[in-house]
């Protein structure tokens, strides 16, 4: 899966969310960066390295497990295929997100 479809499914899977109140960054590893701008509802998510509250660093393959229900994102976090900088709790909001 292509950095391009991730975005796109990432837009219709928190088309319909409220306002996440923070700036989450998805470092795709050598794949590229999403920035999900939470700040707005829509949320704002495009492919930029810029500023973020907290970062989650996971392969793409990964994102796209939990996005699709095949990976427990606190399974992810617990067995090192997710890994959090910044807020915790903003890393669970937005997890939260992804895995309904």
């Amino acid at each position: 899966m292509d950095i391009d479809t991730l975005i796109a499914d990432l837009k219709s899977h928190l088309a319909h969310t409220p306002k996440l109140g923070y700036r989450v960054k998805l470092d795709l590893k050598d794949d590229g960066v999403i920035l999900v701008d939470g700040t707005q509802a829509p949320p704002e998510i495009i492919e930029d390295d810029g500023e973020a509250d907290t970062t989650l660093t996971l392969s793409k393959d990964n994102l796209a497990k939990m996005m699709n229900g095949g990976l427990d994102p606190t399974m992810a976090y617990m067995t090192g295929k997710l890994k959090v900088s910044g807020s915790m709790g903003v890393a669970l909001k937005l997890a939260s997100l992804l895995g309904d």
